[in-house]
């Protein structure tokens, strides 16, 4: 890729790499500029590793059989069924437990075994690993039970799972559990307590009344 672009696809409102119309891509177009040893390594990835290629294969043939037409959950359904996964973790926040319980007997009611471990697991104190009282939400009024996303991972590899999810992590803690996850894994919900785990929704009014990034987008 060329090296002095300061262009990404961000910048770009063509998208003619949907449909490889060379005509349309701009002079930036990171595929107009991909390296093409890189690229080719990379399909054989999905040709050769048995693992990522089938789940390649298979998220888009759901996405071409039920685009817009399978909500997330059942989308998430269909995911595990077609990969013919046997058992799936889940870690969940605490505070979502309520929306992982019903998931859980979605998964059940599908004849899928689930294991769930919450972010509290171990509760262990946030002093213990360096976090200040007054950084605390009780403010260091007792004990507050850090997010624990590494032991999360731990417990469901010792579980054997073959297919994880996040249902609502804190942003950092979700990267934690990314980061030491030894199953393939998917993002169910995104914690976002101000717009209702909705946050997209930021994004969609910022234009208007989403008024904190008016000074940002200079509007």
């Amino acid at each position: 890729m060329a090296a002095k672009c300061t262009h990404t696809c961000s910048d770009c409102a063509v998208l003619a790499c949907r449909s490889r119309d060379e005509s349309k891509y701009p002079t930036f177009c990171l595929t107009e500029h991909v390296d093409e040893k890189l690229l080719k390594d990379v399909v054989e990835i999905y040709k050769e590793d048995e693992e990522q290629g089938n789940i390649a294969r298979v998220s888009a043939g759901i996405e071409g059989e039920f685009y817009g037409k399978l909500t997330r959950v059942e989308e998430t359904i269909e995911f595990i069924k077609r990969m013919g996964y046997k058992k799936i973790g889940i870690a969940s926040c605490v505070g979502l437990m309520n929306e992982t319980r019903i998931f859980a007997k979605i998964l059940k009611a599908n004849k899928i075994r689930y294991y769930t471990v919450g972010c509290k697991i171990g509760a262990v104190d946030k002093t213990e690993i360096g976090v200040p009282n007054e950084k605390k939400l009780n403010r260091g009024c007792g004990h507050e039970s850090m997010c624990n996303p590494i032991m999360q991972a731990k417990v469901l590899a010792a579980q054997g799972t073959d297919f994880n999810i996040v249902i609502g992590l804190c942003v950092g803690h979700d990267t934690l559990f990314l980061k030491n996850t030894e199953a393939p894994t998917t993002v169910m919900i995104v914690k976002d307590r101000v717009l209702g785990h909705n946050p997209v929704a930021a994004l969609y009014t910022a234009n208007s009344m989403y008024s904190r990034f008016k000074k940002e987008l200079k509007l």
